[in-house]
């Protein structure tokens, strides 16, 4: 996967034959932020850029920048793998949502 980082945000890139450039499209924000670069060291420059813009901009405007999340995920898993999942959290003394999250926590990091 093509992901840049910068103080905890993450853009997607991509590459356009057609433009010749990388283009840049910031991910889980409120709004909409796209750059483009020729070179990798360009588009690291125009990602931090925007991502400094933004965040001064969401201060100057008393809003928040990061697009909200509740905490809640809902999963669809096959019944066997869903059995697998209860009995492994229930042997390791946690509940599954214990469990998933220290996984998922776990694969992240």
């Amino acid at each position: 996967m093509n992901v840049m980082r910068y103080k905890g945000y993450f853009a997607k890139i991509e590459y356009s034959d057609e433009d010749e450039c990388f283009i840049g499209r910031v991910q889980g924000i409120n709004d909409i932020i796209t750059f483009h670069g020729e070179s990798i060291a360009e588009l690291h420059k125009e990602f931090n850029e925007s991502i400094d813009f933004y965040l001064e901009t969401c201060r100057e405007r008393g809003e928040e920048p990061n697009k909200p999340y509740s905490g809640n995920l809902m999963l669809r898993i096959a019944p066997g793998l869903h059995a697998e999942v209860a009995m492994t959290a229930k042997l390791q003394g946690k509940s599954i949502n214990q469990w998933t999250s220290q996984i998922l926590e776990e694969a992240l990091h």
